[in-house]
């Protein structure tokens, strides 16, 4: 199922979105982890190590207003529940959190995205990023439907 964009309309600092997926929490999470996953869904991930406090990098081609990196740092990791990093755009002055929430349900996993910490001046980092959730949300959703 496709993600459900839960972001209330008064919102400016955090996007949310919702998936409910026919997928076990193992596997929704190495999604969420597998540097060779994340590439096909989200981006590639350089020096990603599974490790609280450690840094990594995603990145892709560049683009105009953008230079394709997204620098991260992990704030929490709890295995199979929770994973949440830091993620910093340089070249916009964009310095938020990302947080995926994992919960089992009857049929899979239900599936939180939080990006938080948004400044009220970022309304087209904020459009962009809800665009670009969206997105790569439905190619999680495929990737996830492909993979055994």
């Amino acid at each position: 199922m496709n993600p459900v964009d839960k972001t209330d309309s008064s919102q400016t600092d955090s996007l949310t979105f919702e998936f409910d997926l026919h997928h076990s929490p193992e596997k929704v999470w190495r999604a969420l982890t597998d540097p060779e996953l994340l590439a096909e869904w989200l981006l590639p991930a350089v020096r990603l190590k599974l490790e609280p406090g450690a840094a990594f990098t995603m990145k892709t081609q560049p683009y105009p207003g953008w230079d394709g990196t997204v620098n991260c740092r992990f704030l929490e990791i709890e295995a199979g529940r929770k994973l949440s990093y830091a993620w910093v755009v340089g070249d916009m002055a964009l310095d938020t959190v990302v947080t995926f929430t994992l919960a089992p349900t009857a049929t899979g996993t239900r599936l939180s995205l939080v990006q938080s910490g948004f400044k009220p001046e970022q309304k087209q980092n904020f459009g962009g990023a809800r665009y670009g959730w969206k997105l790569m949300g439905g190619k999680l959703v495929d990737l996830l439907e492909k993979t055994p």
